[in-house]
């Protein structure tokens, strides 16, 4: 199988470039890096030649909260998928694989003892600086108590970036009915591993927290580092790529929790990358950032079963790998 790689020079793309050529199949690269921007029709369509899949990475990524750069997210994510959708349609392309996020979920599940599974509401700034950070029961009032959140939870994006991918998909699906194509949306949760940037404005927490080691400086924890995630190895978001582009026909959109079932919590994250790089332990500051959520872990039932696809990298192994790997300084 021929495939295109979108952003296939970035952190995840590559790892997702070197593996499909492992096993096999014929790779396409088209990258900001090497001048193939996703949003040029000529280029998209060059490249789209004799190709039988696209796994689609190319984004603007992070989770900036200035309104400033909401231009920049909507052209670079939905503009670029628009164009790259019109031009599979051209070419008659008919699977894709999106790379999604865990980000379209905004808070993550939860249930009330006394009124089961409820939608939380906001946390309240006074609650915050009062380091009470547990979302509360709509009804009652009373702290809720997380769960794993499913595929087919509602889609509640609490920043541009975020807004962004739910459009994305959205755009895939209405491409998959209109022209009988098929989409796996990968709802990625935290990737971290070997080069993930370090030092820009996009680095999620686990470059953060290894880029303030390096220095020789604690990790500084926001709120009570209770704040629960599911933190996915690049390699394992790799082959959740080949799981998708490799599986049999289906329905025109299917979304798929990418995760590795075994939730930590940020405070653990920072605990582990100290110990490992034998650096001060980490603090935390009690601080908090307006938008940010929780707790969002997931089920991988849905790819586990669908898509035959479990991730493989243990927790401590994955974390001493990165810790010890040097990370790049682009934006991917």
């Amino acid at each position: 199988m021929r495939v295109l790689v979108t952003g296939g020079a970035g952190f995840i793309g590559s790892h997702v470039v070197e593996l499909l050529r492992e096993h096999g199949h014929e790779v396409a690269v088209l990258d900001l890096r090497s001048g193939g921007d996703v949003r040029d029709r000529a280029a998209v369509a060059a490249v789209l030649r004799g190709v039988d899949a696209v796994a689609h990475h190319a984004a603007m990524v992070g989770m900036s909260d200035d309104p400033a750069d909401l231009p920049d997210y909507v052209s670079r994510n939905d503009l670029g998928t628009a164009v790259l959708l019109a031009e599979l349609a051209r070419a008659r392309v008919r699977r894709l694989v999106l790379a999604s996020s865990m980000v379209v979920y905004g808070e993550g599940a939860y249930a009330c003892p006394a009124h089961g599974t409820v939608r939380p509401s906001e946390r309240r700034p006074a609650d915050l600086r009062a380091g009470r950070f547990e979302p509360r029961c709509p009804c009652c009032g009373e702290p809720l108590v997380p769960g794993e959140v499913t595929e087919d939870a509602p889609l509640s994006p609490r920043s541009g970036y975020a807004a962004t991918k739910v459009a994305q998909e959205h755009l895939a699906a209405a491409w998959a009915y209109a022209t009988g194509g098929r989409v796996l949306a990968l709802r990625y949760h935290n990737v971290y591993g070997p080069r993930m940037p370090r030092d820009t404005p996009y680095s999620g927490v686990a470059a953060i927290f290894r880029s303030a080691l390096a220095r020789g400086e604690p990790p500084t924890v926001y709120e009570d580092g209770g704040q629960r995630r599911d933190f996915v190895h690049v390699r394992d978001v790799a082959a959740a790529n080949l799981a998708a582009l490799e599986s049999p026909p289906g329905e025109p959109f299917r979304a798929y929790n990418i995760a590795s079932g075994v939730p930590r919590t940020v405070g653990e994250l920072a605990a582990q990358l100290s110990a490992t790089l034998g650096g001060p332990p980490p603090v935390v500051n009690g601080a908090f950032r307006a938008g940010d959520v929780r707790h969002v872990v997931a089920s991988p039932a849905r790819a586990q079963t669908e898509l035959e696809f479990t991730a493989r990298v243990a927790f401590a192994d994955g974390v001493t790998e990165f810790a010890r790997t040097p990370q790049p300084t682009v934006v991917t």
